[in-house]
């Protein structure tokens, strides 16, 4: 009998591979936090795997006012033909990311401003809509800046839970941030900092900075660290779907919690591999 990719009281893993294979094998309810960022559709080509889900007949996930999620997909497959490559790719990493929550678990899906209206209805429909806890803002200043609209300095993270009435949030064990205007408070609160909003200000990685791997997409530990602080525990187990260069993973294991990183580009797990040494034990597919 072939043993158990994860287990509960396993080591943190880095595994190569499509995620959704990959899950597949992972056990329902396995995970405390789950956080999503898939390739923004951006236009620009990328090369997927086609794939399709089935859902069981009778489920009880229904969204706003009834509508099923079936329903829903295919709305986003009428009103947009570009998009519906996009939702092929994506909808059964979110129905996996369901599946894989526990019962207080959160879900994180990192996007940007070209699909993220979508992916609220989606979500919607698949958590409902009473589930749906936050639309945070990760806004930066950096990088090129159009002049024929508004510069897009923005990412938007939806975050959903599995249970609205019974999910982990603990908002003490934030990092708290420096007031805008220190004057117009107390010196005792000043001192304290406040609780971050649902509007992030915080810097890309920089080019030339520590945390800097050389991977193209890497996103700041400062982000993940509010992620990890609110919707875990230490102790607690959580998945990245698609890793990159193992943010999740870095501050999982500053922050003594335990975790799964999944990517199919090699390159990227060569990059966890170097940066969270024997942190976690690497798998990768079996030569042919």
């Amino acid at each position: 009998m072939t043993a158990p990719l994860w287990t509960p009281d396993g080591p943190n893993l880095v595994v190569e591979g499509d995620n959704v294979s990959v899950t597949a094998g992972l056990p329902d309810g396995s995970f405390r936090l789950i956080y999503l960022d898939p390739p923004f559709n951006t236009g620009r080509e990328q090369v997927r795997q086609s794939l399709t889900t089935q859902r069981a007949a009778g489920g009880t996930r229904t969204g706003f006012q009834g509508a099923t999620y079936e329903t829903v997909k295919g709305a986003l497959f009428r009103y947009d033909d570009r998009f519906a490559d996009y939702w092929g790719f994506l909808e059964p990493r979110l129905e996996e990311a369901w599946r894989l929550l526990d019962a207080r678990g959160t879900l994180y899906l990192h996007l940007d401003y070209r699909e993220v209206h979508y992916a609220k209805v989606a979500l919607d429909a698949l958590f409902g809509r009473e589930c749906f806890l936050n639309e945070i803002i990760w806004a930066y200043d950096y990088g090129a800046r159009t002049k024929a609209r508004w510069p897009s300095k923005h990412d938007t993270i939806l975050v959903y839970v599995k249970d609205p009435t019974g999910y982990h949030f603990d908002a003490e064990a934030v990092d708290r941030e420096p007031y805008m205007a220190p004057g117009l408070v107390t010196p005792e609160k000043a001192a304290l900092g406040k609780l971050p909003t649902d509007v992030w200000w915080h810097t890309i990685v920089s080019p030339t900075g520590k945390e800097k791997t050389g991977y193209a997409t890497q996103k700041p530990e400062g982000v993940l660290r509010r992620i990890v602080q609110a919707s875990s525990a230490p102790g607690d187990w959580v998945l990245d779907f698609f890793a990159g260069s193992g943010t999740t993973g870095a501050v999982a294991q500053a922050l003594g919690r335990r975790f799964v990183l999944v990517d199919s580009n090699s390159e990227a797990v060569t990059v966890m591999e170097r940066r969270l040494g024997s942190a976690a034990t690497v798998v990768r597919p079996r030569p042919a």
